[in-house]
């Protein structure tokens, strides 16, 4: 009678699972997502005014904020291109009047790049690199993945499932969103980064921007950095180093024609009348940008590997 009921319960499992992996339009993978689009909206739109409060406030310089949503509205083209249904959410950047150095995503298409990270740039195809690095991040719906291993692991499959094919969706909607710094702020995994640099530099690529950018920005962060990086083996994301390595092995292979070729930009003059010189003049007294701290992951349980098992 145990047996048959453990045989019982793991096939209810099973099908938990199978009825949750989705094959991801951008990146062609398989994942396990409990939340909906529309749930990812929801999220995103709940969690941001937390967010604002916990990692710095809105910039109030509308120029600088209409040139940073310029460059990255410019980069969702490609990108709904290839999954025209993501062009559902309320897309919105927003630049974070902080020193911290630091950029990341919400679900439902909020992108989050602070005033300190900008300052280390030297070029628009940098802040264009990081802008479709996010932007790569909630295309392939890396915030909805995190959550539902999440709650597999916090709640058991399925109970997760249960909870959001009922009416109980917008609770636990709501909750999630009240931990948002726990949960968005872990970091990602060491795959999740990597599909999200190789994603934002195709973006690059598609409209005109030079993807050694890219490359750049994992310079910076590198140099920043500096001593205190973890060694790679302790840490979830990929050391800045080997990334712009892989960066640079995936523009030698894939964009070749984008190298030496004018019709492929840096911008550095746009980006040092647009934004350098204007943030030099709005925060003379600003003092160098700092490197946001690591945020830890929270642990997925034994649960972990099967939901994971999902992934091709």
């Amino acid at each position: 009678m145990l047996i048959r009921s453990v045989l019982v319960l793991l096939g209810a499992i099973v099908g938990i699972v199978a009825g949750g992996c989705q094959t991801n339009a951008t990146t062609g993978r398989q994942q396990m997502l409990f939340l909906s689009l529309q749930h990812e909206a929801q999220l995103g739109a709940e969690a941001k005014p937390q967010m604002l409060a916990e990692m710095g406030p809105a910039m109030s310089r509308a120029e600088i904020n209409l040139y940073v949503e310029r460059v990255g509205k410019s980069l969702l083209a490609p990108a709904l291109e290839r999954d025209p249904k993501m062009a559902s959410f309320t897309w919105e950047f927003t630049v974070l009047d902080s020193n911290v150095i630091n950029a990341f995503a919400l679900p439902g298409g909020k992108v989050f790049m602070s005033r300190g990270l900008m300052q280390k740039m030297t070029n628009e195809a940098q802040l264009a690199a990081v802008l479709g690095h996010e932007i790569g991040h909630v295309m392939a719906r890396h915030g909805n993945e995190r959550v539902s291993r999440t709650l597999a692991a916090q709640l058991g499959l399925e109970v997760a499932a249960a909870a959001m094919g009922s009416g109980e969706s917008a609770q636990l909607i709501h909750q999630i969103a009240a931990q948002s710094t726990e949960l968005f702020l872990m970091s990602y995994d060491r795959r999740q980064e990597s599909e999200s640099d190789s994603l934002g530099a195709e973006y690059m690529v598609a409209v005109g921007y030079d993807p050694m950018g890219a490359v750049q920005v994992m310079e910076i962060l590198n140099a920043v950095a500096g001593s205190s990086k973890p060694p790679e083996i302790l840490s979830t994301h990929p050391d800045p180093a080997r990334r712009a390595e892989a960066l640079r092995k995936k523009i030698a292979n894939e964009f070749p024609q984008t190298q030496g070729n004018p019709a492929y930009k840096l911008k550095e003059a746009e980006f040092k009348s647009g934004i350098l010189n204007k943030l030099s003049r709005a925060f003379p007294h600003a003092g160098e940008p700092t490197l946001a701290g690591a945020a830890s992951i929270v642990p997925e349980g034994a649960l972990g590997a099967l939901v994971g098992g999902c992934d091709h």
